[in-house]
């Protein structure tokens, strides 16, 4: 069990994404956006999957996507934005 307060977090980034530099900058990509969006989310375990798009669109638009799925999972505390 997570301690109370934190938030674990995976990445996947499968070798159908491409070579290893792909799926690191993949990665890389991800842990930014859980950075940004981590002081909203409520306490648990996530894991984010990296899928062929993370790597060609703007780093905005991924932040709006996760805001949107965070408002649809009901997965973020509220009021805050960051």
């Amino acid at each position: 069990m997570p301690r109370e307060g934190s938030r674990k977090v995976g990445f996947v980034a499968s070798k159908k994404l491409g070579n290893a530099v792909k799926r690191a900058r993949a990665k890389r990509r991800l842990r930014a956006l859980f950075l940004r969006v981590a002081p909203r989310l409520k306490e648990g375990e996530y894991i984010l999957v990296a899928k062929p798009p993370v790597l060609d669109v703007p780093f905005a638009d991924m932040l709006k996507a996760m805001d949107r799925a965070l408002r649809r999972l009901e997965i973020g505390k509220r009021g805050g934005e960051c």
